[in-house]
């Protein structure tokens, strides 16, 4: 069973692919950029805004598919800078210090409307 995530606490997607997928007990999140969800804008210049919008939209969809971020066992994150990594990684614990998920961290040459990070995530399903 495969079951198509969606809320509009996140932005929809920018292109021909899901929110997440909810399958075999997991919920597979896709990339989350630093959009705001109601304009589609990118939100702020600096790593530390956009970290955090990021991290609300991983909430938002996570909680739409009945899970949180406690649930969170692998994320996956680009930084166009690794250079940023310290702060980024700041507002990332307040967010997932307490599940402290497998992490891998990859410099990006290029990430989707030039932003600074993005972050995909599974989670535990409920």
């Amino acid at each position: 069973m495969r079951e198509i995530i969606h809320t509009s606490g996140a932005p929809n997607p920018i292109g021909p692919y899901s929110q997440a997928i909810r399958a075999g007990g997991f919920i597979f999140v896709a990339g989350q950029i630093p959009l705001d969800p109601d304009s589609g804008e990118v939100v702020g210049t600096q790593i530390g805004a956009q970290t955090r919008r990021v991290m609300e939209n991983l909430k938002a969809v996570l909680e739409a598919g009945g899970s949180s971020l406690d649930r969170v066992v692998k994320t996956t994150l680009y930084l166009k800078d690794l250079g940023d990594f310290a702060e980024c990684n700041e507002v990332y614990g307040e967010f997932l210090g307490r599940a402290k998920p497998a992490r891998a961290t990859i410099q990006a040459a290029k990430l989707p409307k030039d932003v600074l990070l993005q972050l995909e995530a599974i989670a535990l399903a409920p």
